[in-house]
């Protein structure tokens, strides 16, 4: 009985300070809000950056500068928001989120992820529990998160960045498999309540394997946005084709069989991203997993061929490289999945009103 009491008083306590052990909350919210954490920060300030150096304007590739260096501040505080965390424990996240995503290298902001995670129901744990609150939350939330970070971004750092690394490894040398097995991964998680952008960045996924992740959240993206034109007319195709394709999540739940149409789109523009195009995410990592979201994808492909170019790893910018980037962004899906949906509106295993969203 003594257990059964002491239970009910942690779970009240737990209730109490907010703090859900909740793959929902962890899973879903707060890798969603690391994403949009590095589009605040990292992607943001790559196209500025880049912007800048395009128009030889040199504050614009300052500020750039300035907003990427703030990119484990951002996301960390992205996290804690998606926590419900006080504001004590927010400005706290700002220090720790800096120390996790320097400490954990290229798979910084995974490091990011478990840390602030940790930080934050820390510091909500303490959060008004005495009178010297103002003192006391800062200090908790700020020590364990960087002790945690201290002992644990590196490895978690280094296992994001091998895990990455072995991707596109693999994609280089079996470019028409993990083509589609990229294309078709990443768009399903696009298009799940998960944030693909924020995996992506977590893998540090660039290269042949981000051209791939591109094409396959493309195919999904503009995929559903023309297969439900009919029923969504324009504003449906803007709001998939640059907004997301989760907007048919419970549309899928109804009917699982809509999602097969731009699924096998993803794989059959992922190989042809790899093999035929040669389509590379030299950009952000972030780009990767963001498909024609107000354009991320496609500006973050760009500003690796700008690097490019300024490195020597490439010549020019040629016609190949935009008709590459169009086909594989919005040409192909927007043919195919329509295509591919055809025979099951057939069959009827899509009807009238699948597709339907409540705008």
């Amino acid at each position: 009985m003594k257990a059964i009491g002491t239970a009910a008083s942690i779970k009240n306590f737990l209730d109490r300070k907010n703090v859900q052990l909740s793959g929902k909350r962890y899973g879903i919210d707060a890798l969603s809000a690391m994403a949009q954490g590095l589009f605040a920060s990292l992607l943001t300030g790559t196209i500025i950056g880049t912007l800048g150096e395009q128009a030889g304007i040199g504050v614009l590739v300052t500020v750039g500068n300035f907003a990427k260096s703030a990119t484990g501040a951002s996301m960390a505080v992205a996290i804690g928001c998606a926590l419900k965390s006080p504001f004590l424990v927010l400005f706290s996240l700002i220090a720790v989120g800096q120390a996790a995503n320097s400490l954990g290298g290229s798979g910084g902001p995974l490091a990011v992820y478990f840390v602030a995670i940790i930080a934050a129901e820390a510091g909500k744990l303490v959060s008004k529990e005495t009178k010297i609150d103002i003192i006391v939350t800062p200090m908790v939330t700020i020590i364990v998160g960087v002790l945690v970070a201290l002992s644990c971004a590196p490895v978690i750092g280094a296992a994001a960045s091998y895990t990455g690394t072995a991707i596109m490894w693999a994609t280089e040398l079996q470019p028409f498999l993990m083509g589609i097995a990229v294309s078709v991964i990443t768009g399903m998680i696009l298009t799940l309540p998960i944030s693909s952008a924020a995996i992506c960045a977590a893998l540090g996924l660039t290269g042949l394997a981000g051209g791939a992740a591109l094409a396959g959240c493309c195919a999904q993206m503009v995929g559903f946005a023309v297969m439900s034109f009919r029923e969504n007319r324009f504003g449906g195709l803007f709001a998939q084709g640059i907004g997301t394709s989760m907007l048919q999540m419970a549309n899928i739940v109804r009917n699982p069989r809509i999602w097969i149409p731009p699924t096998v789109a993803a794989a059959i523009t992922g190989p042809l991203a790899t093999c035929v195009f040669q389509l590379r995410m030299d950009g952000p990592a972030v780009a990767s997993g963001m498909g024609t979201c107000g354009l991320v994808g496609q500006i973050g492909v760009y500003t690796g061929w700008v690097s490019g170019v300024a490195d020597g790893r490439r010549a020019a910018i040629n016609a190949f490289d935009w008709v590459s980037l169009l086909l594989i962004s919005f040409v192909l899906p927007a043919i195919l999945t329509p295509l591919i949906a055809a025979p099951l509106r057939k069959k009827r295993w899509i009807a009238e009103g699948d597709l339907k969203l409540d705008l």
